[in-house]
């Protein structure tokens, strides 16, 4: 049966616009996204066999060109489509952040830097500066690899953190394996870095770790 057939209340664009989108299933928001499906296969089936061939949305939304070309229904143009649409999400919460107090909206900032970080295969250690009324300055990545076997260096955070004129600063970096869970070297290396900071009068304000679905606070834990 075509999706045109369903009762309104199950066709994915109608159960968006009554209920919002947080009520669709991934499937069901990834068919609005494919539009169509394929002779024989609604859109709703199409992306239903897609997250089945790739294993996770997020596998599907991660993969390569020639990757998410071998998907039935995709190509090109769905891939430019796709990261379009990230690069839109992305920027309109960093707009956000940079007119907001970023500590009134603690969930914006979770899920801008999880839009960021998450995906990235590799550790990446990124700084959120901020103006004195907690507004986002700027965000940019500083280390790669890991906090263990690549160097940190706080005096090159704090060089940063003046130049772009900060009052405070938010931390943050992934882990590729998923776990969420802060190790002991998170919390030494903050604490280097708070201890640098203060000899300049700027503040630590968290540092939040981002894993595969979570994203685990500091200053929530009580730790900063």
């Amino acid at each position: 049966m075509a999706i045109r057939d369903w009762p309104a209340e199950e066709r994915p664009r109608e159960k968006l616009l009554q209920r919002g989108a947080t009520a669709l299933s991934d499937a069901e928001l990834l068919a609005i996204f494919l539009r169509t499906g394929l002779p024989g296969m609604s859109a709703v089936e199409l992306a239903r066999s897609l997250l089945a061939d790739f294993g996770s949305l997020k596998a599907l939304m991660q993969a390569p060109l020639p990757r998410f070309c071998e998907g039935k229904g995709l190509g090109m143009a769905k891939y430019v489509q796709l990261q379009a649409v990230m690069e839109l999400s992305q920027r309109c919460l960093q707009q956000s952040l940079q007119h907001e107090a970023v500590f009134t909206e603690p969930s914006l900032v979770k899920r801008y830097l999880s839009q960021q970080l998450h995906h990235e295969s590799r550790e990446v250690f990124q700084v959120l500066y901020l103006d004195n009324q907690h507004r986002l300055l700027k965000s940019e990545p500083l280390f790669y690899g890991t906090i263990d076997a690549s160097p940190v260096y706080p005096r090159v955070v704090v060089q940063q953190a003046l130049k772009y004129n900060a009052a405070a600063l938010i931390l943050a970096h992934n882990h590729p394996s998923g776990v969420a869970e802060p190790s002991r070297a998170d919390r030494s290396i903050t604490s280097r870095i708070q201890q640098a900071l203060q000899l300049v009068d700027i503040r630590v304000l968290d540092h939040l770790v981002v894993g595969d679905g979570e994203v685990v606070s500091f200053a929530e834990r009580g730790w900063i």
